[in-house]
């Protein structure tokens, strides 16, 4: 897979559960220049003892980056985002820059706000558990994930009549090649349609599982001695690190309120089915096992499904970056929910 090889070294600064899976499969894959920093100094001695370039030194980190020209990739918090930026505008500031962090408006706001826009390609894989740290993190946590990649500022410049610098296509085509490494498939999105797509998909379930969570434990020691898979499967979310739940769902504010009303409603109307002379829930029963249905099928977990792609569900896009129309090839793209290959 040359052919698909980043075309620089890759920084990631943060080694926790993404991040240190990414330098996992990275090195794995051949990418001898990668490098990361995590701030935990047990983390960092834990990843050197398993033969990983990782250092605790944030600095000497980002200078390194900075000699390398490297692809920055930003595994942090969201809280931690606009410090960590102070600091690449400091010490490498020529560096391309992706991230991983589950929302993207809130990132690129602060992107913008340092007028980085220009070096600056958003991601993130759609891959995770419910543990973090170095500890936590493994090889093969994306084979065929979706991994979000970001094309705003090209949108921009596109939509006003501007070409697309060519410094920005080439990080642009190095976040997707750096997916295809990992053996994930890059999905092309705008940042704001990604946010509400994953407070649906990710950041309400984690609500949804805290609030079950509390409910069973409500129900005593009977209940808790009677909880069974169907239970642990809708609870295993609330099991992640509060404070990262937190990250997630508070910057993630707005899009997340929309979709949690209408959960709501669709209790609401489930409630008031039950609480009637003859309970009756088949409504909402039918309609979730039809949509379940249909999420598997599009999978591929199920004989009857209909994928277009044997190996994935996604429609193919195989792009030329900078070519005629390549970014309104994205925007239909991300319309079907397709991903995209670079030749």
């Amino acid at each position: 897979m040359k052919a698909l090889d980043v075309k620089r070294p890759v920084c990631i600064v943060g080694l926790g559960l993404i991040g240190g899976s990414l330098l996992r499969d990275l090195t794995a894959a051949g990418r001898l220049s990668v490098y990361g920093y995590n701030r935990s100094t047990s983390g960092t001695r834990t990843a050197v003892r398993e033969g990983f370039d990782a250092s605790d030194d944030l600095d000497a980190v980002l200078r390194r980056a900075a000699e390398d020209n490297a692809l920055i990739v930003l595994a942090v918090p969201m809280g931690a985002v606009g410090p960590l930026l102070d600091k690449i505008v400091e010490l490498a500031p020529h560096c391309g820059i992706t991230d991983v962090v589950s929302v993207k408006k809130p990132v690129y706001e602060e992107i913008r706000a340092r007028g980085l826009e220009s070096r600056y390609v958003g991601g993130h894989p759609m891959a995770g558990t419910e543990f973090s740290g170095w500890r936590a993190s493994r090889e093969g946590l994306f084979n065929r994930a979706a991994w979000v990649v970001t094309y705003d500022y090209a949108a921009e410049l596109d939509a006003a009549g501007e070409r697309v610098p060519q410094e920005w296509i080439d990080i642009f085509s190095d976040v997707v090649r750096l997916t295809h490494a990992v053996k994930a498939e890059a999905v092309p999105a705008r940042v704001a349609h990604h946010d509400a797509a994953v407070a649906r998909v990710s950041h309400l379930p984690h609500v949804v599982a805290s609030a079950l969570s509390i409910v069973g434990d409500n129900g005593g020691t009977l209940a808790q001695s009677l909880a069974a898979g169907s239970f642990k499967d809708a609870t295993r979310v609330a099991g992640t690190a509060p404070e990262l739940q937190r990250a997630m769902c508070e910057s993630n504010a707005d899009a997340l309120v929309a979709a949690l009303d209408e959960f709501i409603a669709i209790l609401h109307d489930a409630r008031a089915g039950l609480d009637s002379e003859k309970p009756d829930v088949s409504e909402l029963v039918e309609a979730g096992h039809r949509t379940r249905v249909r999420l598997e099928a599009r999978s591929g977990a199920r004989k009857e499904s209909v994928s277009p792609v044997k190996i994935s569900s996604r429609p193919v896009l195989r792009l030329h970056p900078g070519g005629p129309n390549w970014v309104r090839q994205l925007a239909q793209t991300e319309d079907l929910g397709g991903r995209i290959e670079i030749f």
